[in-house]
């Protein structure tokens, strides 16, 4: 297979470029020249975002384009209008944002969804992951596989969600732990998302695919022992009830990463119905699996992971967590 990645240097694109080099496919990864894909690979380089800024990809031809972008929908209707003709299918790396909220649990990829429009510059993430879905299906119709994802993680996570806990947990003492301990958690590590976006392209599917862990994979509990586990057991778990965290006006998600109290928020991002990508053969490793080597992947970088710039650092102030603690 001839692979055409745009982006593949960080995150989601570089899991998805290493899993294709793994497969022994050709890759060719277009990207700003910010940093370096992975070794194997063939670079064009390019600003989707300027004028002329894909002039490098005006030739060649590819079995498959992936493309991961998250910004305006008009840099992926601009890319799947010069490629289709030279390019089998494509692969746009969604979000399961694109569901219009409220959405109960159990949501199937029938779901009703937000606006979008692939001619629209950059509105907010929903809106330019929907409007980015509907450029692609324009120009490759069922050609066009769109893989909605969710919460990403595993290594080389550029957010900071499962790192933050992980640094945590490693710094010992008492730690605040949001509860419910069997509050289900729904997230993909993120070679599993490129494992099964690579064997569903491979096998010429289209169409959207909610592609994250089923209901219920995971849960805080299981998540945060092991990352106190993996990281040597120093950290001494302390399970709180949601009522007091939220009456302190701690922000779920963003201070506490990865959790959400039950609720419509949390149907919303923990409640997807995987069944479609599960009959299309979706697996997913286990917690401690993806805990364990994202830590092994921090410590080559002495702890301290990427940050995107336009994402700001998640995690709870360590005053305001011993406030809460009463220590």
């Amino acid at each position: 297979m001839k692979l055409l990645m745009l982006g593949g240097t960080e995150f989601v694109g570089r899991a998805l470029t290493e899993d294709a080099l793994d497969r022994g496919w050709e890759v060719t990864v277009f990207h700003r020249g910010h940093h370096a894909p992975p070794p194997g690979t063939s670079a064009l380089h390019g600003d989707r975002t300027t004028p002329g800024g894909l002039d490098a990809l005006a030739h060649g031809t590819w079995d498959l384009v992936v493309d991961t972008w998250g910004g305006a929908p008009t840099a992926v209707r601009d890319s799947t209008r010069l490629l289709r003709e030279r390019t089998g299918g494509y692969v746009y790396v969604s979000s399961r944002s694109v569901y219009a909220y409220p959405a109960p649990a159990g949501l199937d990829e029938d779901g009703p969804l937000v606006e979008g429009s692939p001619d629209a510059g950059a509105v907010a993430y929903a809106e330019d992951k929907r409007g980015a879905e509907l450029a692609a299906l324009d120009a490759f119709g069922d050609r066009a596989l769109l893989v909605r994802a969710g919460l990403i993680l595993g290594p080389y996570e550029n957010v900071g969600r499962l790192p933050w806990w992980l640094n945590r947990t490693a710094r010992g003492g008492p730690v605040l732990a949001p509860g419910p301990r069997e509050l289900p958690l729904q997230y993909i590590d993120v070679r599993d998302l490129a494992r099964w976006t690579l064997d569903a392209a491979a096998a010429g599917l289209g169409g959207a695919y909610n592609v994250v862990s089923p209901a219920g994979h995971a849960t805080m509990g299981s998540l945060l022992d092991a990352c106190a586990s993996t990281t040597g057991n120093a950290a001494q778990l302390r399970w709180t009830a949601p009522e007091p965290i939220q009456e302190a006006g701690v922000q779920p998600w963003t201070e506490l990463p990865v959790w959400i109290p039950a609720g419509e928020p949390h149907d919303f991002m923990h409640g997807g119905d995987v069944s479609k990508a599960v009959a299309a053969g979706l697996t997913c490793r286990p917690v401690e699996e993806t805990v364990a080597d994202t830590w092994a992947w921090l410590q080559t970088l002495g702890g301290s992971a990427p940050q995107r710039p336009d994402r700001p650092a998640p995690g709870l102030d360590p005053q305001r967590e011993a406030a809460l603690l009463g220590l």
